[in-house]
């Protein structure tokens, strides 16, 4: 692990969170322009790929770039994957067609998977254990919020500047973020070389970008009936039986088929779909129904979905605590369940005659749900998978939530063409209003009442139909939701309860050991704080040093280069001090026998490393004795645990700080 000072790490922060930010946003800032940009460019059967394909893409990516991260440095992985994502958003404000358009925002898609799932590596990279649970909670934190709040921005540009702006602002951004990564984010590579599931990866993109298709393009383009639908749909099948049977072959399969066998995996991976499939199918056209039936601004649409934003994040901090304090979890998913499906039905009645109020308590309701359910799956699948399969499980449960919100915001937009399109031909031909004033929400509601009412009309019971059928999908997770079988909680997992990011489930990086290491680390807080059971381990060692020589020992190892020697004027800056305060006691260590200092050069003597080893083993006696985690784990997990708790030892020890 690198060292850094605290302003090179903070540097190196602003430069994962700008980069985090960048790819979390663009998942849903598009949704209050797409009325503008259908108006623009045509294709509104094309509307929901423009979200769709992003999502599909950063899936795939996600998977690819924490295996790349892991052969080719993360640092390198971050850059380029902020160069894919510049270029895409170029890309977007630029098209002029639909076509071109969700093309470019696959591009997108691709650099955001890699951002993302890199940014979360980082943070354990180059963060110090002690503060990484507070790094990694504000991350998860910017994750969630401009998530939820990208709506509101993208009606922003809209109305002000134009809807490519919600793409071209993102490349000044982009660059400064490749500016700071190349010169603050270390260069770091893993110790092992990883092992890529291309055909597991491939197999499972093929099979969800053909479902989707068959899904877009059924009852539009062809017709349900026809050899090309009904021929996606056996190749689609055939692609997930294929994307099987390799996984069960596969020497690291990118999702171990064995997961499946716990039940607790199963069924929070379908609800985790259920709930992707809800709330970024809601969100997407939600704006689209406000522009046009309520005849707001794009940004008033954006402000008009808070309420959903507000339900989501009350409850997902409600059932967080109450997770933490009881250890009790399997209340919030049927709750979720029940509450999402009586949201999704109240949405289903929303017409002209609705009003503001009524429809931001709908709204509210259905956010509701989905905080309840979302909040605890992802730590529920943490507190049962072993722990040799952490990291896997954990991106499992997030690859469910993403690819649920692929195939929702899929349904949704073939739902609302569909139904739509019969009813929009009848009230253009009645009204005879022009196709592109129709399409145009700012210029349907300048109309007069008697020519914009069939249409308005026709768009209020198209979205109507889309809520009608996405309520059996709800039903379908209040019952699933029954069959989460409820187990004590570990340490872990109830440290991870509060994190609202952990519910909205940033892409994880499937690194077994960081993810343990994460979770471990969670539950100690005690000891980072606690300067009674430092000075209990260090008594305990059998170390015949004080606080003051352990300090320095550690730092000693922590800074020490290849040449195997530390720098004293490197651990003076780290701490923002001049190198002669630290003199005296790297003096004191040589004078007890335990380091040789040369100039400003430091380094352990053979008494020193002995030293620093007792110091350590009593810091894993510690974690062994005071982690409950561990006494509850499979002997199979043995040896992963071993490397993860002797790395937080270590570290530990070289971040001791004395009074």
């Amino acid at each position: 692990m690198p060292v850094l000072s605290r302003r090179q790490v903070n540097v190196v922060f602003v430069a994962i969170l700008l980069g985090m930010l960048l790819a979390a946003l663009d998942q849903t800032i598009v949704s209050t322009a797409l009325p503008t940009i259908v108006a623009d460019l045509g294709g509104a059967g094309h509307m929901s790929w423009v979200v769709t394909a992003y999502l599909l893409a950063e899936t795939i990516a996600t998977v690819l770039a924490g295996k790349f991260g892991d052969l080719f440095g993360r640092k390198l992985v971050f850059q380029i994957s902020a160069v894919i994502f510049v270029a895409g958003s170029a890309l977007c404000g630029l098209v002029q067609d639909m076509l071109m358009l969700v093309g470019a925002r696959a591009i997108q898609g691709i650099g955001a998977g890699g951002l993302m799932v890199t940014a979360m590596a980082l943070i354990a990279d180059v963060i110090p254990l002690r503060e990484r649970g507070k790094y990694q909670g504000a991350l998860g934190a910017v994750f969630g919020v401009t998530t939820v709040v990208g709506p509101t921005l993208g009606g922003l540009f809209t109305d002000h500047l134009s809807w490519r702006w919600a793409f071209y602002i993102n490349v000044p951004i982009a660059i400064i973020v490749i500016a700071m990564a190349a010169k603050a984010i270390p260069s770091i590579k893993a110790g092992g070389k990883p092992v890529i599931d291309y055909a597991g990866i491939g197999l499972i993109a093929a099979a969800a970008t053909t479902m989707i298709l068959a899904l877009e393009w059924g009852g539009s383009e062809y017709a349900w009936s026809s050899p090309t639908i009904i021929g996606m749909f056996a190749g689609s099948i055939a692609l997930f039986a294929a994307f099987v049977v390799v996984e069960m072959r596969a020497r690291e399969p990118m999702l171990p088929m064995r997961l499946f066998r716990n039940s607790v995996f199963s069924v929070c991976s379908t609800l985790s779909f259920i709930v992707g499939f809800a709330m970024l199918g809601a969100m997407t056209f939600l704006p689209t129904y406000l522009q046009y039936v309520d005849g707001v601004t794009a940004t008033g649409s954006g402000v008009r979905t808070l309420p959903m934003v507000a339900g989501l994040f009350i409850m997902s901090i409600l059932s967080g605590n109450v997770v933490s304090r009881t250890g009790r979890y399997k209340m919030f998913p049927i709750a979720g369940g029940a509450v999402m499906t009586v949201g999704l039905y109240l949405m289903s009645t929303m017409g002209t005659t609705t009003s503001t109020w009524l429809e931001s308590l709908y709204m509210f309701i259905l956010g509701a749900g989905i905080g309840l359910s979302m909040q605890v799956l992802t730590i529920v699948v943490q507190n049962t998978v072993p722990y040799a399969d952490l990291g896997t499980a954990t991106s499992g449960v997030t690859f469910f939530r993403t690819l649920g919100s692929s195939f929702g915001t899929a349904i949704f937009g073939t739902l609302y063409s569909s139904h739509l399109e019969g009813d929009l031909t009848g009230a253009i031909t009645t009204t005879g209003v022009s196709p592109a004033v129709a399409q145009s929400p700012t210029a349907l509601n300048a109309l007069d009442e008697a020519l914009s009412g069939p249409i308005i009309a026709a768009y209020a019971d198209a979205i109507n139909y889309v809520f009608r059928w996405v309520v059996p999908v709800a039903v379908l997770g209040f019952l699933v939701a029954w069959l989460l079988k409820e187990l004590p909680l570990r340490d872990s997992a109830r440290a991870a309860a509060t994190d609202v990011g952990e519910g909205l489930g940033a892409p994880a990086t499937d690194d077994r050991v960081g993810q343990l290491e994460r979770q471990i680390s969670d539950t100690m807080s005690k000891a980072r704080g606690d300067r009674s059971i430092m000075d209990q381990v260090l008594a305990d060692s059998g170390a015949d040093v004080n606080p003051s020589q352990a300090w320095a020992i550690g730092q000693t190892h922590l800074h020490v280069s290849a040449k195997g020697r530390a720098e004293l004027p490197a651990i003076a800056r780290q701490h923002r001090m001049p190198p002669e305060v630290l003199e005296p006691t790297f003096e004191d260590l040589q004078q007890a026998g335990y380091a040789r200092v040369e100039g400003d050069q430091v380094e352990l003597t053979e008494a020193g490393q002995e030293q620093f080893e007792r110091v350590r083993a009593a810091w894993r006696q510690w974690l062994d004795a005071n982690l409950d985690d561990i006494a509850r784990t499979d002997p199979d997990d043995q040896v992963l645990i071993d490397q993860a708790l002797n790395n937080i030892a270590t570290r530990l020890v070289d971040e001791h700080r004395p009074a």
